[in-house]
């Protein structure tokens, strides 16, 4: 028998209409019957292959019935059953037969295909290996939804059956089919938003100050190409348009509708809404979860599901989509048409944003004030953009993450044709949370999220002045190839500046080629310098500056150009921005200025900034984007043999005795650890002075003494330490010091041999129920939290990015020989790197793990000391199964 599947959830059906899954219930026999009902002979024949509906009556009662074993799912669309899937027998190990039934008009949308994920995920997480599908062979569309699912297939022919088996396990074939049906579900349901022909505005006030007035107003301000409709029951006309007194008066419907009535008549206008066919909702209401009125949105996003509505909101300024004229928002300002997708969930950021984009010529693509995030997210806005032509760049600003790993997993795959900029606000350290272990107390929640960002090429700014900077760059010119930078100017003190900058954030500024060189002193009067920077003077004039950007651009030597120039000298501002634009017109190579004091642009294509530091921030981080974006992606995770079943079975058992939680001991841990193929040292563990010298007579001398108990982690400042003992009497002595320097809080010892020398470093990893692991590598010892020299990453971690992690470290040096000492087998830490990551993304409940130190030595790597804490925990949400959060 398979266990019923555990939760309910909403789904994206291709259509961008929404589907409610959860188990069959006893209760759904009438529901199940009137589906029946409704199907088409030929229906019920292809699913229960015999004529008539008796026999598919008789089967929903058997599956209603007290008697029935299997995993069973519906679907509601709209609140109404509209489609059954079975999966029956099985068990561990074991082949389950499936069955899928769904009413005629819901054919084409992808349920049947959604469906089958949940099932075939379900039954491989209790063991079953293979679905069986008995499937006629008329019945083209059911073997085209088996074919297609993503789920390795097999298939037979006989006794006039095609018999398709798949097998339930994940597969990278599988997350791909999903993500990709997962996105073209997303963009429609928002493309029924963003692209809709005709909008409601409810509460629709005459009064010009007011929200829905404003929404009006800038909809017919806007020359939106669609029907425009004032919802007010108390007036005629509003901003010159007949008002209607309900959504259901509206002619022909409305696929948008902006509510923006008090919150307390919300919820009835979403009904209405509901009632009428609205595709989406955008509520600029506020007063729900961020006034504390969580029952309120809870219902709100509850109607919206029912009914197949995405919802923008609540507490949001609107939508824009500079394409077809949509400006659903009360922003004070009409954004200019352009590349930026942008997203805020801050009301007042983005009213700032769209303010600064229009002050410095960045046009916006659209435009979402999510407000409190309900329903349409970040993820969902890039899986909008990622098709839509006319976003070039995404910016969002962010004050939570609904589902950090969907996010980087987006992310990643759109961030490889588009540049996504987050601004993340709420930069702040762990707080009171309480952590014992060296990696809890450097892994806070914000290095979480620049792990996060910078494994899906995310540019990360810490404000919106810098994202504007980055995006109009991105925007209007093209990727710089690599980081050399040519600076030419009229001044030499801004210029200095600019080459000191570039130096700060890893671009470079080497000297032109020779025939570049001989280019510039046939063009640049006597004066001029012709090294790099190149300064044309204070009296030079805008021909002479742009011929030596005409000169630069020529030079291979150099990836981007920028122009710093000091107004008023040489032939005034106006002539010099039209000389720099013509000669960086049409060119191949990024071309950007400094105009002291000036932010904006030169020309159509030329980003200007006001100080050189803007300058050179916005082109460090686009030559970083470039260099992730052209990086040859990573081989596969190299998956070394584990023993996770041995793990899990550890973890269960430990959690069984103790159900809240506890930090293991040496030895369970260090077992726990080696199922992942982490070398620990020889360890004996010790409970009086007496074992401890029998371990060291067995181990041989020099042995370590190292103190152990709940909760000492820094044992070095307490004295928990011994090292180099020579025999068992040393080590008697030992113990007795310790343990009356340290107390009770010493419950005995480990004894190990003393470790080969080599470079110590830490490796651990702490798990956040919203990010899921975080995995740190940096120097270990007593160093690990003085140096605060660490890096981060989220697994699955591979080869290349452990080696990459290795490498942000200042002591990285020390790994490659340093100073005649010899190199370490940085591959073996690597190992162990990946074999942590692995080991806490497989199993939640490790919230805390320490291998400190790991020696590194030229033979190879081993953890001399490691700490567990387990704790109950959640199961991770899974990407094999689709649904809304």
């Amino acid at each position: 028998m398979i266990p019923a599947l555990p939760e309910e959830c909403d789904v994206l059906l291709r259509d961008g209409g929404i589907a409610h899954l959860r188990p069959l219930r006893p209760t759904d026999a009438a529901a199940l019957h009137a589906l029946v009902d409704r199907a088409s002979e030929r229906s019920t024949y292809l699913r229960f292959c015999t004529g008539g509906t008796g026999t598919a009556h008789a089967y929903m009662d058997r599956m209603t019935g007290p008697g029935y074993q299997g995993l069973a799912l519906v679907a509601l669309l709209r609140g109404r059953l509209a489609g059954v899937a079975e999966c029956v027998g099985g068990g561990p190990g074991g082949r389950g037969d499936l069955g899928i039934l769904l009413d005629d008009q819901c054919h084409g949308l992808g349920l049947g295909t959604v469906m089958l994920e949940h099932l075939a995920q379900e039954a491989a997480e209790n063991g079953v290996k293979e679905i069986a599908a008995d499937v006629l062979p008329e019945n083209r569309t059911m073997l085209r939804v088996l074919a297609d699912s993503g789920l390795p297939s097999t298939s037979t022919h006989a006794d006039g059956m095609v018999r398709v088996l798949l097998s339930t396990g994940p597969s990278e074939e599988l997350l791909a089919r999903i993500e990709a049906r997962e996105h073209e579900a997303d963009r429609n349901s928002l493309a029924a938003v963003f692209a809709a022909r005709s909008v409601a505005v409810i509460g629709a006030g005459r009064a010009p100050g007011g929200a829905g007035h404003r929404v009006l107003a800038n909809l017919v301000e806007g020359g939106f190409a669609g029907a425009v409709h004032p919802v007010n029951p108390h007036a005629a006309e509003v901003c010159g348009l007949p008002a209607l007194p309900a959504i259901g008066a509206v002619p022909g419907g409305a696929e948008l509708a902006v509510i923006a009535t008090p919150a307390a008549a919300v919820l009835d206008v979403a009904r209405d809404c509901a009632r009428h066919g609205v595709r989406g909702l955008v509520v600029l209401s506020a007063g729900f979860a961020e006034a504390g009125d969580i029952a309120a949105e809870t219902e709100l996003l509850r109607i919206c599901r029912a009914a197949g509505m995405r919802l923008i909101g609540p507490n949001c300024l609107g939508i824009v989509n500079t394409a077809t004229g949509l400006n659903a928002s009360f922003l004070p300002r009409r954004p200019r048409a352009g590349g930026l997708g942008l997203m805020s969930q801050s009301g007042a950021v983005a009213a700032a944003l769209v303010e600064r984009a229009a002050a410095v010529g960045l046009g916006i693509s659209s435009f979402a004030s999510v407000g409190n995030k309900a329903d349409v997210s970040g993820n969902d806005l890039l899986e909008y953009w990622e098709d839509d032509p006319a976003t070039e760049v995404i910016a969002l600003y962010l004050e939570s993450f609904g589902n950090p790993r969907r996010f980087g997993r987006i992310a990643r795959r759109v961030g490889a044709v588009k540049p996504i900029i987050v601004v993340k606000s709420g930069r702040g350290a762990a707080g009171g949370r309480a952590v014992r272990s060296h990696t809890a107390a450097a892994a806070t929640p914000d290095a979480a999220v620049d792990a996060l960002l910078r494994a899906a090429g995310v540019i990360r700014e810490d404000g919106v002045r810098d994202m504007l900077d980055t995006a109009r760059l991105l925007a209007l010119q093209p990727l710089p190839a690599g980081g050399r930078v040519a600076i030419i100017g009229n001044s030499g003190g801004p210029q200095a500046m600019t080459a000191d900058a570039c130096e700060r954030l890893g671009l470079t500024v080497p000297e032109p080629s020779p025939p570049t060189r001989e280019a510039l002193r046939a063009r640049l009067r006597p004066a001029a310098a012709i090294g790099n920077p190149v300064d044309v003077t204070a009296d030079g004039t805008a021909g002479e500056l742009a011929d030596a950007v005409r000169a630069a651009l020529a030079d291979p030597g150099f990836d981007a150009v920028l122009v710093v120039y000091t107004p008023p000298f040489g032939s005034g501002l106006a002539p010099t921005c039209e000389a720099v634009a013509a000669a960086a017109h049409g060119s191949a190579k990024t071309v950007l200025a400094c105009v002291a004091g000036y932010d904006g642009l030169i020309g159509d294509r030329t980003p200007s900034y006001a100080f050189p530091e803007q300058a050179v921030h916005a082109l460090a981080r686009a030559a970083g984007y470039a260099a992730w974006r052209s990086r040859p992606a990573d081989p596969p995770v190299e998956v070394p043999p584990v023993d996770g079943a041995a793990a899990r079975r550890m973890v269960e058992q430990d959690l069984a005795a103790h159900p809240g939680g506890r930090w293991l001991d040496h030895a369970a841990a260090a077992r726990l650890v080696a199922c992942y193929g982490v070398r620990v040292t020889e360890t004996v563990v010790a409970g009086d002075e007496e074992e401890a010298a029998a371990a060291a007579t067995r181990l041989g001398p020099p042995v370590v003494l190292k103190a152990t108990g709940p909760g000492l982690v820094h044992k070095s400042d307490v004295g928990g330490v011994e090292v180099g003992l020579r025999d068992a009497g040393e080590v008697r002595a030992s113990y007795r010091k310790m343990a009356g320097r340290i107390g009770p809080a010493m419950t005995g010892a480990l004894v190990q041999r003393v470790a080969a020398h080599g470079v110590e470093m830490i490796v651990g990893g702490v798990a956040y129920e919203a990010f899921g692991p975080l995995v740190m590598a940096g120097p270990g010892g007593v160093t690990a939290e003085l140096l605060a020299d660490h890096a981060f990453r989220a697994p699955p971690i591979s080869h290349a990015e452990a080696a990459r992690m290795l490498g942000e470290l200042r002591c990285a040096p020390l790994l490659h020989g340093y100073r005649g000492r010899p190199a370490v087998d940085v591959e073996e830490l690597e190992a162990h790197i990946i074999g942590v990551g692995r080991l806490m993304d497989d199993i939640p409940e490790i919230a805390e793990l320490d291998l400190n130190p790991v020696i590194v030595t030229p033979s190879g790597a081993v953890a001399v000391d490691v700490r567990v804490r387990l704790a109950p925990a959640p199961p991770r949400p899974s990407p094999y199964r689709r649904r809304l959060r």
